[in-house]
């Protein structure tokens, strides 16, 4: 029922930058938690950046001053904004969601955007 697509994804060019947008399906302020991650292949996927539960926004200290994070609830779409970047920021993003329910939480991902950074 709920999908989450990744836009924005492409080349960019050490200190260049990028703006990634998910789109829900669904009302994201249904959503008690959105986020962004990223994943290099052998890696672990890793948190960048996101709202929780209680409202605040956090990021990875990799991408703290360099990313930043919205929402649109009128669009039902969050957006990461990627500024100063950097090769190590080469990843495949993901856009996560959780809706919370009665028996449990169900959780989302979307496909994922390839993000590149040249040196």
């Amino acid at each position: 029922q709920v999908q989450l697509v990744e836009s924005g994804g492409g080349l960019a060019q050490r200190g260049g930058s990028l703006r990634l947008s998910c789109v829900a399906s669904g009302d994201i302020s249904r959503f008690d938690i959105m986020a962004w991650y990223r994943q290099v292949l052998g890696k672990q996927r890793e948190l960048v950046a996101g709202f929780s539960a209680d409202g605040r926004t956090n990021y990875a200290d990799s991408v703290r001053g360099r990313f930043t994070a919205s929402r649109d609830n009128a669009k039902d779409t969050m957006y990461l904004q990627m500024d100063s970047l950097k090769p190590e920021d080469t990843a495949l993003y993901y856009c996560y969601a959780r809706r919370p329910g009665r028996i449990g939480a169900s959780e989302y991902w979307g496909q994922g955007t390839q993000v590149t950074v040249s040196s």
